[in-house]
């Protein structure tokens, strides 16, 4: 690995620091120069859940939607939106009168779950217990939630066939969507299709979201104004030249197909001209040693899974047969130009095929040598939010729950001594007025502490509260994302930030963002 070429903001981030408890643990990571120069904002920084050695690490992946491309929800999930309306009405029979409904993209989160059988969106904690809960837009009351998912005999694993999880961005129109026909149904009972309950109305809303990929809509209003619906973030390509000059190799693997990954692409990698213009062409490739689209995630990290890979000529979008990546002559041509041209780039670009076909174009030889960014769990605009909220009201709830738990110990401990120690009378009516003021003390604390809970849920989200937590335990979302990821970050773009050998170590049992909201 060549370390001397190193950009200047690597070398600058190989000079941070971890800081030391004295008891030995280890602080949450300030990452900053030993000059003492700018720390990096908490939104920016990159959260560790296991020990992750940058070093061990010879190929960084990225997906393109949702990763490299951070859609903007309030235009892109929008069109989806409207999108699907149209395909439901003018396809699927569904009533014109859906034409008129708008779409609030403020309103879903990631992390909720659709019971398909009861038109209900649940929000709950990493033990599956159901924490928020509504029927389309009217929240269950909370002997409803209790008498439908509260039964601890039967544990729901709220899976597939019966319960769809919204655990990507892509979802929350959908999500959406479907919260507004179980209320339509509701109300209009004699208006929606003969025979059609809840779970046959989301069956319908994935169709019609298909439709609208499979048609190619979407993504041609996409194509035609890029900057309308994604993020422009000049930091991609300084990361990917980090990356690349630290001696990795560097992959894009898409759901995407070949056209649209290059006017994305394009889009997100090429200069900009003086009136903001973009020329589309193949200079975004010198970035990836390999390019795969349409790759049928998460289809393709089944190792077992047999699929096709085939070579796309860059220039017309033609595909080529290979065997397992290494180009096959076409019938009566043994040495076609079009395959020279493909073998001599030094990306080449591929559609199909499955991890086992990634590796071998990579020469890896175990999955542990590489990291993959996915969509899945970026947090954009998330972590910094929630921080920023929560620091001001941890402390009060803290408080608040101490001190209820305090005087709860103390009614218990007058109880019993009225109950088994022998008193005076005078001694017993003292204690009993005591139990009483007590009793009235907690009754006032439980209730500032219960407003206190719905002041601080509020202030995350109206609906659904803190993404990463519901009450004291982390989210089943934050559950997830304990589970699958070793570093989670606002946007993978924050990768530029840090030393591309870092040695990323988790901290404590707690989520890592957290330890910037503990009162010192």
């Amino acid at each position: 690995m060549d370390h001397s070429a190193r950009t200047m903001l690597g070398d600058k981030a190989s000079k941070s620091h971890l800081t030391v408890n004295t008891n030995g643990g280890e602080k949450p990571h300030v990452w900053s120069s030993s000059e003492g120069g700018c720390q990096i904002d908490i939104g920016k920084q990159i959260f560790c859940n296991r020990s992750l050695n940058m070093k061990n690490i010879i190929a960084v992946g990225f997906d393109m939607d949702y990763t490299l491309a951070q859609y903007k929800p309030e235009t892109f999930e929008s069109l989806a939106y409207e999108g699907t309306i149209r395909k439901l009405v003018y396809n699927l029979g569904y009533p014109q009168e859906l034409l008129e409904w708008t779409f609030d993209w403020k309103y879903m989160v990631r992390g909720l779950v659709l019971d398909k059988k009861r038109g209900n969106i649940l929000k709950m904690d990493r033990h599956k217990y159901v924490k928020v809960a509504y029927h389309g837009f009217k929240e269950l009351s909370k002997e409803d939630k209790v008498g439908t998912y509260g039964n601890t005999l039967i544990q729901d694993s709220f899976d597939e066939p019966d319960y769809a999880l919204i655990d990507t961005l892509f979802s929350l129109a959908e999500a959406y969507l479907f919260a507004q026909l179980v209320d339509f149904r509701d109300n209009n009972p004699g208006k929606v299709p003969q025979g059609t309950d809840y779970s046959r109305m989301y069956k319908d809303v994935r169709a019609a979201v298909d439709l609208c990929h499979r048609d190619g809509t979407l993504k041609q209003m996409v194509a035609k104004n890029p900057k309308r619906y994604i993020n422009e973030d000049t930091s991609i390509v300084p990361m990917l030249k980090m990356l690349r000059a630290s001696g990795r190799s560097t992959f894009l693997v898409t759901n995407s197909l070949w056209d649209y990954t290059n006017i994305v692409m394009n889009f997100l990698c090429a200069s900009r001209t003086s009136d903001g213009g973009i020329t589309c062409n193949f200079d975004w490739l010198q970035y990836f040693d390999v390019v795969i689209t349409g790759s049928a995630k998460p289809g393709f990290f089944h190792e077992g899974k047999h699929a096709n890979i085939f070579e796309v000529e860059t220039e017309s979008g033609m595909l080529l047969n290979t065997d397992n990546g290494t180009p096959m002559p076409q019938v009566g041509n043994t040495s076609p130009k079009v395959l020279l041209k493909g073998l001599n780039k030094s990306c080449r670009v591929f559609q199909g095929g499955s991890v086992g076909h990634l590796h071998k174009l990579l020469s890896i030889e175990s999955s542990s040598q590489v990291i993959l960014c996915l969509m899945r769990f970026s947090m954009l605009e998330t972590i910094s939010m929630e921080i920023f909220c929560a620091a001001r009201r941890f402390l009060q709830l803290r408080l608040l729950r101490n001190e209820r738990d305090l005087v709860e110990d103390q009614i218990h401990h007058l109880k019993w001594a009225l109950k088994f120690e022998s008193l005076r009378n005078d001694e017993k009516q003292k204690m009993t007025s005591a139990v009483g003021e007590l009793e009235s003390h907690r009754d006032q604390v439980r209730l500032a502490h219960q407003q206190a809970q719905w002041e601080c849920h509020q202030k995350f989200h109206k609906i659904w509260g803190q993404l990463m937590k519901t009450g004291y335990q982390n989210s089943h979302f934050a559950h997830q994302v304990e589970r699958f990821a070793c570093l989670y970050t606002s946007q993978v773009s924050n990768l530029s930030l840090y030393s591309p050998d870092k040695y990323y170590r988790p901290s404590e049992d707690f989520m890592p963002h957290e330890f910037h909201i503990l009162p010192l």
